[in-house]
């Protein structure tokens, strides 16, 4: 590194430590699949509202378990333990959930603090965003036809809280509040990727709705870590 003339030795010091974490910055990567016998999910029963069984065609099942091919696992919520917190500019750019053939769409979604959070409404009909944290303040946004928009912020980062809609009672989603970028969310693969992660030695967390969470140690270095988890329903 090529010192600069006059800049005080701290400094120097301070500047080098940036240089090397960012050096050795690395990922976290991996996969989430289901094992053992599929649960038979009942269809979500929309026969309370015609406006929201005529948007489907077919049966529509609970979101609690979505499995892709090999039974890869969506919806898992990821994070990383143990980096250090704080001092992270949360993006501008809103993480959006959109109400649409009355489901949630993502099911499962993070955030950070101070991040927007939008709730859309792409459906045309009378919605509401009940949103149920303990550590930030419970909200509860009435989204009528024509409101098709509407933005909440959170000041303390919080573990993961349910959404529900009190109009449609299979309606529901899943918020995390972070306080750092380093999370996820599964999709229909599976899989996770996390980067920006400065050296070090953490915990990966995995959580599911109902399987509760999982748990693995990884190094990152410069370059790849992988933790990869296998979810079951528990044995009677």
């Amino acid at each position: 590194m090529r010192l600069v003339k006059n800049l005080p030795i701290f400094a120097l010091l301070a500047l080098a430590m940036l240089v090397s974490q960012a050096a050795t910055a690395g990922s976290v990567t991996g996969k989430i699949v289901f094992e053992g016998s599929v649960p038979n999910l009942k269809p979500v029963a929309m026969n309370a509202d015609p406006a929201c069984a005529a948007k489907h065609d077919t049966a529509v099942y609970p979101d609690m378990l979505v499995l892709g091919e090999g039974n890869a696992m969506a919806n898992i919520f990821v994070q990383i333990t143990g980096v250090p917190n704080g001092g992270h500019t949360p993006p501008t750019e809103p993480v959006i959930i959109d109400q649409n053939g009355c489901m949630y769409h993502p099911h499962v979604a993070g955030v950070m603090v101070g991040q927007p959070l939008q709730f859309h409404n792409s459906d045309g009909i009378l919605h509401n965003v009940h949103g149920l944290p303990k550590v930030n303040r419970e909200f509860n946004i009435g989204m009528p036809p024509s409101l098709t928009e509407k933005e909440t912020t959170f000041s303390k980062p919080e573990a993961v809280f349910p959404v529900k809609c009190d109009v449609h009672p299979w309606m529901q989603a899943f918020v995390a509040v972070m306080d750092h970028p380093w999370f996820d969310v599964t999709g229909a693969d599976g899989t996770f990727s996390i980067g920006d992660v400065p050296a070090g030695t953490y915990e990966v967390v995995a959580w599911h709705e109902r399987l509760g969470t999982q748990k693995a140690s990884v190094t990152v270095g410069d370059g790849a870590a992988t933790a990869d988890f296998t979810f079951k329903v528990p044995g009677k």
